[in-house]
């Protein structure tokens, strides 16, 4: 009897527990695998050998490196000299990591905030010694450096060097090289804090709550309709109030990239972005075109669409993500969004599940919201010689489960190419996206497949283009967002008015007539961080959702194989070209008709869902 007694305290506190936490136990990272606290000994230890090392370097190669091109053994010295370079750039991006890992779990943390801060700032006094190296190989004559490399040693480097040979046209006088390096912490990186810090402080009034704003971009999903209003109206509110120091923030990092890109000489705002992503501008405008040309058929047909469903003409900006009516929705537990995408990762291969399994095992992943948590989703890769770290905002949402899969897609590739070292294994913006919208793509697929359900197959679809639009045309019209305001920010400073004007103008073009945009609207380019983080970055997340389209056409129709060229091409990391690593598939981005063949999975989909009224 005791025993029956016990057991059912032990089921009601398990049902109360259930109540109190429906998704399940959220996990939380643990960092120790790259120091254990702030005051870890180790810290303190590979700071000063980051100092000390970086110094070293310094004084062995400084102003030596073109005689070492010319000398008998040029291949093997200079391959020595990389591999100590790739050591200290491992050691010092581990330290880069935890700091800014440990920061992004709160940012509002003061002691966080001033480790994070300290960091920085000796990191980037040691990478000040380290400047020389990249600009002096790049003054190593071609046909030296050609016959250096057929050292196999510093050959295995190639694909670095030729990257860093890229920017040659761009580079600056040593002094001026160091000059932007040093200040960097008092420019774009101090403005940058400046806006995590503020968007985590931010509290948004909602119905009678006061809440960061996480919980209320996740009520703009949400089944009612007045919850959805409350939220976009809190959201107009607080940005308001705010707004002008938003401004000031991207007024200064505005100017500050107009400065960096006139003294490098960069023809256009975005020029720089495109070299670092590894593509050139002529591909990427041709996306541009392609998808703005769509608009009518995409964003505008599917949103007239919509408002039929909710029985009007036009709906509000707030419903514009709403679930859609009369089909019943529910939180997702933890335990079965893990199970969703293990699954759908292990049918298309079972080494990307056996990789994405370890990010729950080992603690990689951070899921639950709290105050001061850095907002959205992301996927760190740390450095080779550790492991990526996840970090989400879960709360059960449908979305959520899509948000997990896409970046475990970023972590397993992240996985993949770490074997490459820490100088080749970061990937191009463009590659890497295609990786978290592939791993997005299998588990809708999985889900899609499983459901015969006339009204859920109905609500899956409309998710899944909803998230295509957003991934696709938004990111368009930020990226033509961010142009106009680079573009004019040239001709002297924008009021916090002319940018939301802007921001207007963008958002009527790519959302189009269906979506009424109510007052309070203008105000909401003022929390996107990669305006802030990572100017022209957006364009990156429509590439790679376009060629996963693509790509995914390939893998329905290939034979067997597909699998392991995938996973050869997410091995590759930064070593090959976009055109080397999309070959294998028959797929050229280069094409001006390629664009089309992912625009067009979109509208196929659509078409299906007017089918289903």
């Amino acid at each position: 009897m005791a025993k029956t007694r016990a057991a059912g305290r032990r089921a009601k506190s398990d049902r109360s527990a259930a109540r109190k936490n429906p998704l399940g136990t959220l996990p939380e990272w643990n960092l120790a695998d790259l120091y254990s606290a702030p005051d870890d000994p180790a810290i303190k230890r590979d700071l000063g050998r980051a100092d000390a090392e970086s110094l070293a370097f310094e004084n062995d190669y400084k102003g030596k490196l073109d005689d070492i091109a010319r000398s008998a053994q040029a291949g093997a010295t200079l391959a020595e000299a990389v591999r100590r370079y790739e050591a200290i750039d491992d050691m010092m991006g581990r330290l880069g990591s935890y700091a800014g890992l440990l920061h992004a779990g709160n940012t509002v943390d003061p002691a966080r905030t001033k480790f994070y801060g300290d960091v920085q700032e000796r990191l980037t006094a040691a990478s000040t010694h380290l400047l020389f190296f990249t600009l002096e190989l790049n003054r190593i004559e071609d046909a030296l450096l050609d016959a250096a490399m057929h050292e196999p040693a510093l050959g295995h480097y190639r694909p670095w060097l030729e990257d860093v040979r890229r920017y040659r046209p761009y580079q600056l006088e040593d002094r001026v090289e160091q000059l932007f390096h040093e200040k960097s912490m008092t420019a774009y990186s101090a403005w940058n804090r400046q806006f995590d810090a503020a968007i985590a402080k931010l509290r948004f009034k909602v119905l009678g709550k006061s809440l960061a704003i996480e919980p209320v971009l996740t009520l703009l999903q949400d089944r009612s309709g007045a919850k959805r209003k409350a939220a976009a109206q809190a959201l107009a509110a607080t940005f308001k109030d705010h707004v002008q120091d938003f401004a000031l923030i991207t007024n200064t990092l505005a100017k500050d990239k107009e400065i960096s890109d006139r003294w490098r000489g960069f023809a256009d705002i975005a020029d720089a972005r495109h070299l670092d992503n590894r593509v050139e501008r002529e591909v990427v405008d041709a996306l541009v075109v392609a998808v703005r040309a769509a608009y009518p058929r995409l964003s505008h047909r599917y949103y007239a669409l919509k408002a039929r469903w909710f029985g009007k003409k036009r709906l509000p900006h707030w419903d514009r993500n709403a679930p859609l009516p009369q089909v019943p929705t529910r939180a997702v537990g933890w335990t079965e969004a893990r199970n969703t995408v293990l699954t759908a990762y292990g049918a298309f291969s079972p080494k990307m599940a056996e990789i994405a399994e370890r990010f729950f095992t080992d603690k990689w992943i951070d899921a639950p919201v709290r105050p001061g948590k850095a907002p959205g989703a992301f996927a760190h890769p740390t450095t080779p010689s550790a492991h990526p770290y996840v970090l989400l905002n879960y709360q059960g949402k449908p979305r959520d489960v899509m948000t997990l899969a896409h970046e475990l897609g970023h972590g397993v590739h992240q996985v993949l190419a770490a074997p490459n070292g820490a100088l080749m294994a970061p990937t191009p913006l463009t590659l890497a996206e295609t990786a978290s919208v592939f791993g997005e793509m299998l588990t809708f697929r999985k889900l899609l497949a499983a459901t015969t359900d006339k009204k859920e197959r109905k609500a899956m679809l409309a998710a899944k283009v909803e998230d295509m639009i957003n991934t696709v045309v938004r990111q368009i019209a930020f990226y033509t967002f961010e142009r106009s305001v680079h573009t004019e920010r040239r001709k002297g400073e924008l009021t916090a008015q002319r940018i939301g004007e802007l921001w207007l103008e963008v958002q009527y073009e790519s959302l189009g007539p269906a979506i009424e945009l109510k007052p309070g609207y203008e105000t909401f380019w003022a929390y996107i961080p990669h305006f802030i983080h990572s100017p022209f970055y957006v364009y990156a997340y429509a590439f790679g959702d376009c060629l996963v389209n693509s790509l995914y056409a390939v893998y329905e129709n290939a034979a067997d194989g597909f699998a392991e060229r995938y996973l050869a091409m997410l091995s590759a990391g930064g070593t090959k070209h976009h055109s080397e690593l999309l070959a294998p598939f028959g797929l050229d981005a280069r094409d001006p008709s390629f664009w089309q063949g992912g625009i067009g999975v979109i509208e196929r989909m659509i078409e299906e869902l007017e089918s289903l009224q």
